[in-house]
């Protein structure tokens, strides 16, 4: 295991540098610059001062190899829009909001999607399994930009239980924090709780099916140890799988829910880095999203070695 360990983590880091890489040229394959479209008409000097700042009049690959080097340094660069911060810091900033806004996301829409993904199985053809299976065809028909406007207009503006902007740090106390993040983690983990309760059920209904279960009720085990021991254990290697693309899809931020919330969080950052054509801010946040994807499928892999001891890496 721990050889497979080593030899993904390198293959992680070279999928990072292409990802990085190509998204540096591909930024710089567009026609123009940033300061073309900001200055150019207004005053071309001050624009072709900028451009000279930031290195932007160089030629691409010399551009590249000053960026790489201090990349691998830890330097990202500056922000060209903002007013010259760090991209480091913009990035330190916008991840705790998207990583607080996708920690309960998910927690939220896995405790839904298993509970409901159990049920239905064990219920089949119920009005409990009728009734989950309508539910998750919802969860995944309606938008999450949709469903996050009708959460506000519920429960913001009409009932004012709940705010309907923005984002306090946990520091400031637990329910300021969580009040803040309910209604958009909802909105943003339905789809993915549906999917995943569709997975479930779908999983454990094979599961039950097989000879191993049927000798299990023959020797008179109870239901509950039959159903959380031995199957769902079993039927958890395919959920798992989408729980990690799901988990990471959240990481990465949830761009439209957060801006319907008002969050600036990593998704709306990189939103706002394209379209002002903010070099150094897409390429910092699409590295943390490449790290993000790459090393939760690495995640994923080892999880399932502890689910299923069958599998192993490693002969």
């Amino acid at each position: 295991m721990t050889r497979y360990i080593i030899k993904r983590t390198f293959y992680a880091i070279v999928v990072i540098w292409a990802v990085a890489t190509l998204v540096f040229f591909m930024l710089r394959a567009v026609p123009g610059d940033p300061f073309r479209a900001m200055l150019a008409d207004v005053d071309p000097e001050a624009a072709e001062v900028l451009r000279r700042k930031f290195g932007l009049d160089r030629p691409v690959y010399i551009q590249y190899f000053l960026w790489f080097g201090r990349m691998i340094q830890g330097d990202l660069g500056n922000s060209i829009y903002g007013s010259n911060v760090p991209v480091s810091r913009v990035i330190r900033e916008a991840f705790p909001r998207t990583m607080a806004l996708a920690s309960l996301a998910f927690t939220i829409s896995l405790v839904l999607a298993i509970s409901a993904g159990i049920i239905s199985a064990v219920k089949k053809h119920s009005w409990l399994d009728h009734t989950f299976t309508v539910a998750a065809f919802l969860g995944l028909s309606m938008p999450d930009f949709w469903l996050g406007i009708l959460l506000i207009i519920v429960f913001a503006v009409n009932l004012h239980w709940l705010p309907a902007i923005g984002y306090v740090p946990l520091k400031k106390g637990f329910w300021p924090w969580f009040s803040h993040l309910i209604l958009p983690a909802v909105a943003a983990g339905t789809p993915f709780s549906a999917i995943i309760a569709r997975m479930t059920r779908s999983a454990m209904l094979e599961v039950l099916r097989t000879d191993y279960i049927k000798v299990a009720h023959a020797k008179g085990l109870h239901e509950r140890v039959i159903i959380f021991r031995h199957a769902l254990k079993n039927a958890l290697i395919p959920v798992v799988t989408v729980m990690g693309i799901a988990f990471a899809l959240l990481m990465s931020g949830t761009v439209i829910v957060e801006n319907v919330f008002a969050i600036q969080g990593l998704g709306r950052v990189l939103i706002q880095g394209i379209l002002n054509r903010d070099y150094p801010v897409v390429q910092g946040a699409i590295l943390v999203v490449s790290v993000i994807f790459v090393f939760t499928n690495l995640l994923v892999d080892i999880l399932y070695t502890v689910i299923d001891p069958r599998i192993r890496y490693e002969g």
